[in-house]
């Protein structure tokens, strides 16, 4: 028998992949499914990224690179954080990873000791937690209210911080709420921060899914880019999940030991990947510009939808590409209205607890999918809510 260590015990997971393979298992069944639990754009990888892969393969970029990543698509990150973000930095502090989930669990190997409080979004993306707790830290949850905007209550952050804190994580806009934080809330956040020894990690994945107002980074605050690391990919904006690239910005000394994290791991991130992404950042951002329109045209669809639907309210989100409703009306739990929805309706969602603790009376739902399936599964939800 192998015994694991105990630190597996404190492991967690992403839910979004397990109920993908619940409802693969019911469509082989022959059951119709649609798809709104995963976190992944329906669009294919714009034709000229894939085009700059294919020929970098071509080209013979198929073996180790440095650690970090090539020093031509830092330069590439640097001027588009420039024009994002007004930010900055010399391209050594850019570390190119094996997508955006390596940044945050290097980051927590690199910082937290057994003892050391984060303070997380909650709910927020699965991994924050799974990886401060797999590390040995306590996490701290920032409650994000619907009241609020699907915000934590800014009032209450300088009580939660004491001297144990290490790491605060923030996510704007949000997975999975889509809420995003403001211009003005990020500066009193940046307020509160300035003089505390707290690291942050930015999450920006989601930097170019906004409806409506633009993006606001914490590290554009003075004082604060010194010690933000933020933490940004290709995935969601160039649809290139499974290529499996992303990034991170990071302070100056903290460069070496994640470097050696990746040495350490997986060596690179792979070569011909990094040519993509040298294209996507620096070809043409039509496709981008117009995957968001058309997010935001089934934002809209969804939530005039949901909240046509009796016992189920949803704010309107204004990032990202997930409303988060309310089903606390409808008597059943998170967990089990979604498992129902799928079983008896043929909806994937996730639990809003999916998420955390505080997303008890909600759901999480994706509208990365066509305006012809988002109305059939409004109809759906529709159907299955009168039934109840």
């Amino acid at each position: 028998m192998i015994n694991l260590a105990e630190r597996m015990q404190r492991l967690g997971t992403e839910t979004a992949f397990e109920v993908l393979a619940k409802a693969k298992k019911l469509e082989s069944q022959g059951k119709h499914i649609i798809h709104l639990q995963i976190g992944e754009p329906d669009f294919n990888t714009p034709e000229n990224i894939i085009n700059a892969g294919k020929q970098a393969l071509d080209d013979g970029y198929t073996g180790y690179n440095p650690s970090a990543g090539y020093d031509e698509l830092k330069n590439e990150i640097k001027k588009y954080s420039k024009n994002i973000r007004s930010l900055e930095f010399d391209k050594d502090q850019v570390v190119i990873t094996s997508g955006g989930k390596p940044i945050m669990f290097y980051t927590m190997l690199a910082l937290i000791n057994p003892g050391d409080e984060v303070l997380y979004p909650n709910p927020g993306f699965p991994i924050y937690e799974s990886m401060i707790n797999f590390v040995g830290g306590k996490p701290v949850p920032l409650k994000l209210e619907e009241k609020l905007g699907y915000n934590f209550d800014i009032n209450k952050l300088e009580s939660l911080i004491n001297e144990k804190t290490k790491l605060i994580i923030l996510n704007s806009p949000n997975n999975p709420c889509g809420s995003a934080i403001n211009a003005v809330e990020m500066k009193r956040i940046a307020d509160i921060l300035e003089d505390k020894n707290i690291t942050i990690l930015s999450d920006e994945i989601y930097s170019q899914f906004l409806y409506e107002g633009s993006h606001t980074s914490i590290s554009n605050h003075k004082d604060l880019a010194s010690k933000t690391i933020i933490l940004d990919g290709f995935s969601k904006s160039y649809s290139m999940t499974g290529w499996r690239i992303g990034y991170g910005i990071f302070p100056k000394e903290l460069v070496e030991p994640i470097t050696k994290l990746i040495t350490n791991s997986n060596s690179c991130t792979a070569s011909f990947t990094q040519i993509a992404a040298i294209e996507a950042l620096s070809g043409s951002q039509k496709s981008v510009e117009n995957m968001v329109k058309e997010f935001k045209t089934r934002r809209d669809l969804i939530v005039d939808g949901l909240n046509s639907i009796k016992n189920i309210s949803c704010p309107t989100p204004s990032g990202a590409f997930y409303v988060f409703p309310n089903i606390t009306a409808t008597n059943l739990s998170s967990e089990l209205f979604a498992s129902r929805l799928l079983d008896e309706s043929g909806v994937a969602t996730l639990s809003g607890e999916s998420f955390g603790k505080e997303g008890k009376g909600y759901i999480r739902i994706s509208f990365a999918n066509s305006k012809e399936n988002i109305s059939e599964a409004l109809n759906r939800i529709d159907a299955f809510v009168n039934k109840l």
